[in-house]
C-alpha cells in the first residue's frame, strides 16, 4: 500500500470513528434540536463521548485539508 493510500485509510477510519462515537452518544437522546437542549439531556459520559466524536471529526477534516495543500505544492 502506498503512503498516500495509508493516509487516506487512516483519515477515513478516524472520521468514521468520530461519527460512530457521536451517534452512540446520541443513541438514547429524545431531542435533537436545539443543541443546548441535546446537551442538557445527555449524561456526563455521553457528553464526553459526543465531544470526543466531534473532535475526531474536526481533527480529521483539518488534517486532510492540510495534507491536501501539502500535496499540491
Amino acid at each position: 500500500m502506498t503512503p498516500e493510500k495509508k493516509r487516506r485509510v487512516a483519515t477515513a477510519a478516524g472520521f468514521l470513528s468520530g461519527v460512530l462515537a457521536s451517534l452512540d452518544a446520541l443513541r438514547e437522546a429524545r431531542i435533537f434540536w436545539p443543541p443546548d437542549a441535546v446537551w442538557e439531556a445527555l449524561r456526563n459520559p455521553q457528553r464526553l463521548e459526543l465531544g470526543a466524536g466531534i473532535a475526531l471529526i474536526v481533527v480529521n477534516i483539518v488534517l486532510s485539508i492540510v495534507a491536501g495543500r501539502r500535496d499540491q505544492h
